[in-house]
């Protein structure tokens, strides 16, 4: 199974044809730019289409605090995504409160561990969505 720097190899080089499909779900490719080092971050995750925009979560295992991507992308929401041999630059953006419950089960509904990973941590965990910049 695909994970970390060799997952996000494999999926560039193979326009996702390895590493979109993950544990019974998809994944596509995110890249931030560090906050402090100013360098390009490129992290596999679990998203799943909602209208013409992309969610993941922020979820990190329940760990009391943020992904390093996520506080990455708060920084600076100019982020670039791959999903299969689409790559696109788009703005990112915490869902609000008022639209999260749903989300939340789209997300949940792709990876039902994410409502254990809640359970784990006292911070609320953010679901990002990627609207694609044109």
């Amino acid at each position: 199974m695909l994970y970390g720097k060799e997952h996000v190899q494999r999926y560039q080089e193979t326009d996702g044809a390895e590493g979109h499909e993950w544990n019974n779900t998809v994944t596509l490719l995110l890249t931030t730019k560090g906050r402090k080092s100013g360098k390009s971050y490129t992290t596999p995750l679990i998203y799943q289409r909602f209208g013409d925009d992309y969610l993941v979560v922020a979820s990190k295992g329940g760990d009391p605090d943020h992904p390093e991507w996520y506080k990455n992308l708060v920084a600076n929401p100019d982020v670039e995504v791959q999903v299969k041999g689409d790559r696109f630059k788009a703005r990112a953006r915490t869902a609000g409160e008022a639209e999260k419950p749903e989300m939340w089960r789209v997300m949940t509904a792709t990876w039902p561990p994410y409502d254990e990973y809640q359970t784990k941590t006292q911070r609320p965990i953010p679901v990002v969505v990627l609207e694609r910049a044109e």
